[in-house]
């Protein structure tokens, strides 16, 4: 999740301190290098980029001194190139004469480098990035105009991202919009925009919302919209923002846990498109298949993950899959495996130190190893042969929500693979997760009073719920301080059946297949007067049986446990709220655990 800005005035002046002040404001969406441009009247580009953070760079290569009549900024979050000072954006095009930088990921970026590498242009990294502002050079190449040029890159360019590029050879910023976020800010002599609000607000509260397929040209006094389609004018009038920086920031939600629970279907859409063009999947899947024994290892919410993930590999592909705790993994497995086996490390920053000790004890057995993490160019990436990106920017929140979302449906994603199936129905997960949101929202706020007067429950599932509800349980313990355990379902009359008393509440997660078995354990419960409240699709032996029911949308048995989650990732932040406590910051977590 990277971050863009620029700006444009009327004439030359030292627009350093204003690049830095911007690229200040959008550290909070994550980032591993910070790179500035500027472009000057006389036709010169100075570009300033390195690995770092924004003040230490800013100093080391003394942004405060550049001038220029426009100026473009960006934090980059890597997902193609490691992090790097050649991978560092802004880019400039083979001659030096157009520079531009991006936020997002386009998809087919292997592909187009190797396009433009066979035409002769001059590609110097594996960023996507560049490969944006080389899409737009080889239409200028061929006589297009800069606006035209990039109406036909954006045919070119696959996934989701927004870039801004500007020519020396003239005065202004262009951009264009595809899936990520792009803002337009207009004021006294200037426009700016900007891939978030937080770097516009301090300069102008005077902005307009782009749209996606819309290109916009920045003027020094006034902004061009056009419809990438037919590159027609679109008419829309700028709107004025009250909201404070912190709200910005947050997207307006009052908590980024929130927040990044309704970014999970964003984040799925990207992490799908990146799939389904990714090079390293079919790396993975040939190496996965042919494996004596396949290990999928984590810790925590990556955990439940792998676990999930092998109930896929199982079901879908009759393909049996090993999940294991990774500190468990070397007492119990590594002493027998070898380099006919293959092992899954999964990590959502990773630098978690159960996962990499796990890892370096597995391929000093010569076991195969690869990795599936958040953060680019982390030591989990660095260590093993190959590994998949989860695409889900800056998680700020300790509570993982939408890095687990995206681990199962990269586990969902190659079990499908796998097996042969057509992968196409994957892509609805987005929009279902956004209905889900959307349905459950309100049933979850008027159920959440009446379960927080408790500090004991239990979550319960089966089969492909069953780590869910070990997922959901572990929000719970995490952000509410209740006790609250995570159980196989046919397992709670096997002893904890005894702590039901009157009211007592009990979550079941009822996938679409298991509805019977659910159905027979809600009923344990409730005769002994316990309290059952099943998360389930419309199924009316949940509403017959249980008495509360979340009702979520109808998929398949393989999608449906991937939903359930997110009533349980907002029980629990409701829940952590109304306690008066912060979701985003429990007390005695780290988002990145060290130590062993």
């Amino acid at each position: 999740m990277c971050g863009i800005f620029g700006i444009v005035k009327e004439k030359e002046e030292n627009l350093g301190p204003i690049l830095i002040q911007a690229a200040q404001r959008l550290t909070y969406r994550g980032y591993d290098s910070v790179g500035a441009a500027t472009l000057s009247r006389d036709g010169t580009i100075d570009l300033r980029k390195d690995i770092g953070r924004v003040d230490d760079v800013a100093a080391r290569y003394n942004f405060a001194e550049m001038r220029g009549q426009r100026g473009i900024t960006q934090l980059r979050w890597a997902t193609f190139g490691a992090p790097s000072q050649v991978n560092a954006q802004p880019h400039i095009d083979s001659d030096g004469e157009v520079v531009g930088a991006h936020n997002g990921n386009v998809v087919n970026n292997v592909e187009l480098r190797q396009q433009f590498i066979e035409e002769g242009l001059i590609v110097r990294s594996e960023n996507d990035g560049e490969t944006c502002v080389h899409a737009v050079e080889r239409y200028t190449k061929r006589g297009y105009d800069i606006i035209d040029a990039i109406r036909l890159a954006y045919g070119d360019l696959k996934g989701d991202y927004a870039f801004v590029i500007g020519q020396a050879s003239d005065d202004k910023l262009y951009a264009i919009k595809k899936g990520s976020g792009l803002v337009v800010g207009i004021g006294e002599g200037f426009t700016c925009l900007s891939s978030d609000l937080p770097s516009l607000l301090p300069l102008t509260r005077t902005i307009i919302r782009v749209q996606d397929g819309e290109i916009i040209t920045l003027h020094a006094d006034h902004v061009e919209l056009r419809s990438v389609k037919d590159g027609q004018p679109i008419e829309r009038e700028p709107e004025t923002v009250t909201e404070s920086m912190d709200a910005v920031q947050k997207g307006g939600y009052p908590h980024f846990m929130l927040k990044e629970i309704h970014e999970q279907p964003s984040v799925a859409r990207e992490l799908l498109h990146l799939l389904e063009d990714s090079g390293e999947v079919e790396t993975v899947l040939e190496k996965m298949k042919d494996a004596r024994h396949l290990y999928l290892v984590g810790c925590g919410t990556s955990y439940h993950a792998c676990l999930i993930g092998s109930v896929y590999f199982a079901q879908l592909a009759g393909r049996p899959a090993i999940p294991v705790l990774a500190p468990q993994f070397v007492p119990q497995y590594a002493p027998a495996v070898g380099h006919e086996d293959v092992g899954v490390f999964v990590s959502q920053s990773g630098e978690t130190k159960d996962v990499l000790t796990a890892l370096q004890t597995a391929e000093k057995r010569g076991m195969t190893s690869f990795g599936i993490a958040n953060v680019i160019g982390s030591t989990l990436t660095k260590a093993t042969s190959c590994w998949l990106p989860l695409c889900c920017g800056y998680e700020i929140s300790v509570p993982a929500t939408k890095t687990f979302t995206n681990q199962v449906i990269t586990f969902l994603y190659l079990a499908y693979r796998m097996a042969g199936r057509d992968t196409r129905e994957l892509m609805q997960i987005p929009d279902l997760m956004e209905q889900t949101i959307e349905m459950v929202a309100p049933q979850i706020e008027a159920i959440a009073p009446s379960l927080n007067e408790w500090n004991d429950l239990y979550t319960l599932g089966f089969g492909t719920t069953f780590p869910i509800a070990l997922e959901g349980a572990l929000k719970l313990k995490e952000i509410t301080y209740a006790h609250c355990e995570g159980m196989l379902s046919t397992e709670f009359k096997h002893g904890p059946l005894s702590a039901v008393v009157e009211d007592y509440p009990l979550i079941f997660v009822a996938g679409p297949e298991d509805v019977p078995l659910i159905v027979s354990g809600i009923n344990e419960v409730t005769c002994r007067g316990g309290r059952a409240i099943a998360i389930g699709e419309e199924d009316a032996r949940l509403h017959a049986n249980a008495d509360d029911v979340i009702v979520i949308p109808k998929s398949n048995p393989y999608i449906s446990p991937l939903l359930s989650v997110l009533p349980l990732q907002l029980l629990s932040y409701h829940m952590s709220v109304a306690r008066g406590y912060d979701p985003d910051f429990p007390r005695n977590l780290s988002k990145t655990l060290t130590v062993d």
